[in-house]
């Protein structure tokens, strides 16, 4: 299908840690230490209202059994180790050979992998640098979302596998294997605006080419169609509330990482940040050409019945019609907000972050939406392998595409995390 577009002249606080090491925040902040605002949260599979990225429970240390007497070979606090198997403090869960280092800021410092080293000064170690922006190695694109360590076995966490997919979990299509690849890619820095949020690259996944108009293999987003098409990830199709009577179309061009990754003997979340680009805004909200974000995680969180754990605070699935689309412009905005799909639409966040992507008014001569920098997190199980599938996919046709990058990925190190997305503070 060809589209023709008419074109537009112009506080509980918890510990967070990346897949080498901790920190501990009163809430997600940025640079500028704010807090997080006008976030969701899912409750039952669908987003809610308001902000919570605070996960409740005990604090980081503790946690072991009242009159704690354990012997060598006991695993007195049940976290998977005795004294004798390398657990430097039986009578702590939270402490322990497949535990991961938690910075403390206002109690006692701890040898919390048992390591006989107190690292908690220790700053960020990163294994995203001299990442090529076409690999085609899976492993080389968990790296991009700073999620470094590998597994050597089940008594150790860490990633155990990785791979290229379609949004149904399928491998690459038979034929189709260099349009699918270059719908991925590894990038330091997105237009003008957007840089990596920890470490220095972060991946892109693309229903059309994962690059910007700078970079090899370039193909305009405003109509690349790969050819090819995929059945709907597990819970999909999902509707957006706010797009009543809408139906999505069938996925076309879809581009996705599969992890396996075993889980710390201390993590009870995970937590990552993404940015999502859509050259469906404006003329195609609350159409059948819906184009999406997802991330699904297995196990489930508890509640949902699906894995899906990124959408806005009105409960949409992260598509061209989700709420967090701030990142736009219209003739008259500003002052004026913006209208599409007969939804408005503030632009609250201007238009600089689409220029030099492709989905600026300086490539196209009318700009299109994203939604700036988002985090999301979710609870797991310690001492478990989970599952991540990230993946981007249009919907109806292939013509017009979206665009998601994923960095700064992180453990939560402290029990009762919630599934929510919300924005990164500027």
């Amino acid at each position: 299908m060809t589209r023709f577009i008419t074109t537009l002249l112009v506080a509980s606080p918890f510990i967070i840690f990346n897949g080498c090491t901790a920190i501990e925040s009163s809430n997600i902040r940025n640079s500028d230490d704010k807090p997080a605002e006008g976030g969701s949260t899912a409750d039952g599979g669908g987003g809610m209202g308001g902000v919570d990225l605070n996960a409740t429970g005990g604090n980081n240390s503790g946690g072991g059994p009242v009159n704690c007497m354990p012997s060598d070979n006991e695993d007195w606090d049940q976290d998977g180790w005795s004294i004798t198997e390398g657990d430097c403090n039986d009578c702590d869960a939270n402490v322990g050979p497949n535990a991961i280092e938690v910075v403390n800021v206002d109690g006692e410092a701890v040898d919390e992998d048992c390591d006989d080293v107190i690292d908690e000064e220790d700053v960020y170690v990163t294994c995203d640098s001299g990442l090529a922006l076409d690999t085609s190695d899976p492993l080389e694109a968990v790296k991009a979302v700073d999620l470094c360590k590998v597994s050597s076995g089940i008594d150790d966490w860490g990633v155990v596998s990785a791979s290229w997919v379609m949004a149904d979990g399928n491998p690459p299509p038979t034929g189709y294997e260099a349009a699918f690849h270059l719908g991925h890619g590894i990038l330091p820095t997105f237009g003008v605006a957007v840089s990596a949020r920890q470490g220095e690259n972060m991946l892109v996944l693309s229903s059309g080419s994962a690059r910007t108009p700078d970079d090899p293999g370039y193909q305009d987003v405003g109509g690349y169609a790969k050819g090819y098409q995929s059945n709907h990830p597990v819970g999909f199709p999902k509707e957006s509330p706010s797009c009543p009577g809408t139906i999505t179309g069938q996925p076309n061009d879809s581009t996705g990482l599969k992890v396996s990754v075993r889980t710390p003997s201390n993590a009870h979340g995970l937590t990552f940040d993404f940015n999502f680009y859509t050259y469906e805004w404006p003329q195609y909200v609350c159409s059948t050409f819906n184009d999406f974000f997802v991330a699904l995680l297995t196990p489930f969180p508890q509640g949902q019945n699906d894995g899906n754990i990124v959408f806005d605070n009105a409960g949409n699935p992260v598509s061209v019609n989700n709420a967090f689309l701030e990142v736009c412009g219209c003739p008259g905005n500003p002052p004026s907000p913006c209208s599409a799909g007969n939804k408005t639409f503030q632009c609250s966040l201007g238009n600089l972050e689409l220029i030099g992507t492709g989905f600026g008014f300086d490539t196209g001569f009318e700009d299109h939406a994203a939604t700036s920098w988002l985090s999301t997190q979710a609870p797991v199980e310690p001492n478990t392998e989970i599952e991540l599938l990230w993946a981007v996919y249009d919907s109806g046709d292939g013509v017009l595409d979206s665009t998601a990058i994923i960095d700064n990925f992180r453990w939560i190190a402290k029990p009762g995390v919630p599934v929510s997305t919300n924005p990164v503070p500027k």
